[in-house]
């Protein structure tokens, strides 16, 4: 029995929801790739794909554990991403907890 178009487009929206809850730019990024690639690769798939079907559902099902372990182990920011004010917040604590030598002073 093929899966319908709905379940087909669910599962797409789901790996990709998936796919967006890993912390990490490079993970996050790569599974939101692939996942776009394969299902465009597939999309013009005819007869039975319940197969596909069940294959997605388990990828999905990876992709939950996964990022749940990912966040266990968090990674600093890359460059290319976008910082939210709290980490803001701690850098400028960060840098006002730094004590600032003083600079030599000459009075005449």
């Amino acid at each position: 029995m093929s899966a319908s178009p709905q379940k087909v487009l669910a599962l797409y929206r789901n790996i990709l929801r998936a796919s967006y809850q890993f912390e990490y730019y490079n993970f996050r990024l790569y599974f939101l790739r692939r996942t776009r690639a394969e299902f465009r690769r597939l999309r013009n798939v005819s007869g039975d794909n319940s197969d596909l079907y069940k294959k997605g559902m388990k990828d999905l099902a990876l992709l939950r554990r996964q990022s749940i372990i990912s966040e266990m182990f968090p990674f600093e920011k890359l460059v290319v991403e976008r910082v939210d004010a709290k980490h803001h917040e701690v850098r400028a604590a960060e840098r006002a907890a730094v004590p600032v030598k003083p600079t030599m002073t000459t009075s005449d």
